[in-house]
């Protein structure tokens, strides 16, 4: 099996996983994401009855619907950076609240291969998912070319998902 069959057989079984959990459970989930482009969502919604846990999906892309639909302050994206823990905590903690769910996930990343920065490569991508009492957030730096960071970043906010408790 080469490593995109091998990474599509990952996100089968941790969507999966998560689709019957959520289901088990009546938890719902709200998805922001920005460098990711919407897999996320797509693989939320896969399985038929993804409508009982799945309720709201946005693409953030430019830092204007960031502020505009997320409603995330122009100063932090203007201080930390789109590209930030702040951004992403903010933007797992509103979608979360605009969605009206138990669970909120934020993807915020440079896909490249423009975008980079000195102090944030391409690859830089910051995942949070959060609940009404705690947020949980990573920095990741993922290699390869612009799809296979969009994939893996939503593979890990799959896995980050299914690891929070």
């Amino acid at each position: 099996m080469d490593k995109r069959a091998i990474i599509l057989v990952i996100m089968q079984n941790i969507t999966g996983y998560i689709h019957k959990s959520l289901l088990k459970t009546g938890k719902t989930v709200a998805a922001a994401e920005s460098c990711s482009g919407g897999i996320l969502s797509g693989l939320l919604t896969q399985y038929s009855g993804s409508s009982r846990y799945f309720i709201l999906g946005v693409v953030a892309y430019s830092n204007q619907s960031k502020v505009n639909i997320l409603k995330i302050p122009a100063s932090t994206i203007e201080k930390k950076g789109a590209v930030s823990k702040e951004t992403a905590s903010l933007m797992a903690k509103n979608i979360r609240r605009i969605a009206r769910t138990d669970l909120g996930i934020g993807i915020t990343g440079i896909a490249g291969p423009t975008g980079a920065t000195p102090g944030k490569p391409v690859g830089t991508v910051f995942i949070c998912v959060t609940n009404k009492n705690r947020t949980i957030c990573k920095k990741f730096i993922f290699r390869g070319n612009r799809a296979t960071i969009r994939k893996q970043s939503a593979l890990k906010a799959l896995d980050l998902l299914r690891r929070f408790r």
